[in-house]
């Protein structure tokens, strides 16, 4: 297969696993964050500085990219690795997301979706082969199959009927998929908070034979104790030998549980989002670095990090920054956050080797305030 993955250790404490993902544009080691490249860039960072914080894969997306600049003048350009000049791998989600915020029960049918761009209110459809035809052109790692992902709360049938159709969704999109040899297509399990129907999304998925599986409709607003049961439920049936893929989750809490449950792969636009509007996550909790009390203070961002903006700039001066609506404050906020997730992993992945997961998750969670 195009994109492999590889098991190193099992955590004798947690079950939670250490692995390798094998993709054409380089190896990264997981759980791995990744993070969010919406329109071809990470909000506010460069891909040099990408790779200088750590960061072995990225994701972009298909729907943002489908509508601006367009994924034929991406593919012209040489794919989207060659036109954000990124050298390492690249996950796209399918757009199916971003497609159903936007579209009516009404507009969803067994062809495709209908939906108004957010740009100028233009009207588009996509359908399971169109998805895959962008991500064929953007040239990505990994694709992903395009799924209805519904909102929480749900009622059991709509929610049966979504999970269905996605499963049929994904047949169609791998029998759409045209470049096998460069780019690795995941199914998408879906089925809502209702536990026998994750089962069989997952069951169904997994006789497709995908070479990885994402698990979504998780994160749209459910309290963190169900999306922990649903990927409890999840993780005994879920081939050992494929990486899996929790979407939209980055919250540091939720990417040490999700490592404890099984998952290897997460992504979020937190650490950006929460950047540009002058919040830092530091070793103690988030700060909001914009705030009066930091005018005066000199210290380090967080006395604890090693990342260039904390070896070089104070509190002070970032808040200076932000107050001044400075470019400068932006990327600086965003650099730490990103690394600031980046280097947590890396200290998951250590605690997996040294079989410590839960002694760790305990020791940050009373560190950061979550306990």
């Amino acid at each position: 297969m195009t994109v492999t993955y590889e098991l190193i250790k099992v955590c004798k404490q947690t079950g939670a696993r250490l692995g390798v993902v094998h993709t054409p544009h380089g190896s990264f080691e997981t759980p791995a964050f990744m993070p969010v490249g919406t329109q071809g860039t990470v909000k506010g960072i460069s891909p040099e500085e990408l790779k200088e914080v750590g960061a072995g894969i990225i994701l972009s997306n298909t729907y943002h990219l489908y509508l601006r600049p367009g994924h034929r003048l991406i593919q012209s350009a040489g794919g989207l690795h060659r036109f954000m000049a990124w050298d390492r791998p690249i996950l796209t989600d399918s757009g199916g997301f971003q497609v159903f915020s936007l579209a009516e029960r009404k507009d969803i049918t067994e062809d495709g979706v209908t939906f108004r761009s957010h740009i100028d209110g233009s009207k588009h459809f996509i359908s399971p082969e169109l998805s895959i035809e962008i991500q064929n052109a953007l040239g990505s790692d990994i694709m992903m199959a395009f799924d209805e992902c519904v909102a929480y709360p749900v009622e059991y049938e709509y929610a049966k009927e979504a999970m269905e159709r996605t499963t049929r969704w994904a047949e169609r999109c791998k029998k759409a998929h045209k470049n096998t040899e460069k780019q690795a297509l995941f199914g998408i399990v879906q089925g809502s908070m209702f536990e026998d129907l994750r089962l069989q999304s997952a069951k169904d998925l997994i006789e497709m034979d995908f070479p990885g599986y994402a698990i979504g409709g998780l994160s749209v607003g459910e309290p963190k104790p169900e999306m922990y049961r649903i990927l409890e439920c999840l993780n005994p049936v879920m081939p050992k030998n494929k990486p899996r893929y929790l979407m939209g989750v980055g919250s540091p809490d939720c990417l040490i549980e999700g490592s404890i449950r099984g998952v290897d792969m997460f992504d979020c636009v937190l650490p950006t989002r929460i950047g540009r509007n002058g919040t830092i996550m530091t070793s103690k909790g988030r700060i909001i670095i914009r705030d009066a009390k930091y005018a005066e203070d000199f210290t380090k961002p967080d006395p604890d990090c090693d990342c260039y903006v904390c070896r070089t700039f104070t509190r002070a001066y970032i808040r200076h920054l932000l107050k001044a609506n400075e470019i400068l404050g932006l990327r600086l906020t965003t650099y730490h956050n990103i690394y600031f997730l980046l280097n947590l992993m890396k200290s998951v992945r250590q605690a997996i080797i040294d079989d410590r997961l839960g002694d760790f998750r305990n020791e940050f969670f009373k560190s950061y305030g979550y306990e």
